[in-house]
């Protein structure tokens, strides 16, 4: 039902001028208002490629169901991470991994899309969300303590689709985190853990075939675990 309409608004909106889309201000505090895309047609070799029964806005449309709720639970719940640097005298291989602190889903009603508009053979909404009162206070409270800025640019391959995304955006605070903790640690540490929130409008782009997305991050550091020296 949910599809049917977008697609019905779809056909009857007409396109957008870009002074009017960046117009908008989102205010991020209570309400996210998020400009999202997704390419018309699938890159070649993915299964949704390859899928001939499938409607005209039917890939667009899945992508941004999928893109969007993982951006939207980075900047309303924030994600846990757990960092050890690649050590070529220790011989320790990099690891890095995030995880949501609580998920939104890509069925969840909260999140609203309107105003399509086709553009760059792309199609582009607004997404919106307003956060509960929890959610607000809980915002605030990253705003309140005076929490460290970062912010990081990762890279994904564009024919790995949605996965593309979610690597780039977590290439996104990889850099961060690593720019950020060089400059505090003379030595390599053995384990950072800690958590973020997102706490400015994401940036999606694409450049010679590859994802593109920055982030600005509230970081709170719970751990940094050093070397044991003997």
């Amino acid at each position: 039902m949910e599809k049917r309409l977008f697609q019905l608004i779809l056909t009857i909106t007409f396109i957008f001028s870009s002074a009017f889309l960046f117009s908008q201000t989102p205010d991020l505090d209570r309400t996210i208002n998020l400009h999202v895309w997704a390419e018309l047609d699938a890159y070649p070799g993915l299964k949704e490629a390859q899928d001939t029964s499938s409607g005209q806005w039917d890939y667009p449309i899945s992508r941004i169901k999928e893109v969007t709720p993982f951006l939207i639970t980075g900047m309303v719940y924030g994600w846990n991470f757990t960092y050890t640097p690649y050590d070529k005298f220790r011989n320790v291989q990099e690891y890095f991994e995030i995880t949501p602190i609580s998920n939104l889903t890509s069925n969840d009603s909260k999140i609203i899309y309107e105003k399509p508009w086709i553009q760059d053979n792309k199609l582009n909404c607004w997404a919106k969300y307003n956060r509960t009162d929890n959610q607000t206070w809980t915002y605030r409270k990253w705003q309140s303590l005076n929490s460290t800025k970062i912010k990081g640019r990762g890279v994904g391959q564009i024919s790995n689709g949605f996965d593309g995304i979610t690597d780039a955006a977590k290439d996104s605070l990889k850099q961060a985190l690593r720019q950020h903790y060089r400059a505090l640690e003379k030595n390599k540490p053995k384990e950072i853990t800690g958590r973020v929130i997102i706490f400015k409008e994401p940036k999606i782009g694409i450049v010679e075939g590859q994802y593109i997305v920055e982030l600005d991050f509230f970081l709170e550091t719970d751990r940094i675990v050093k070397y044991t020296v003997f």
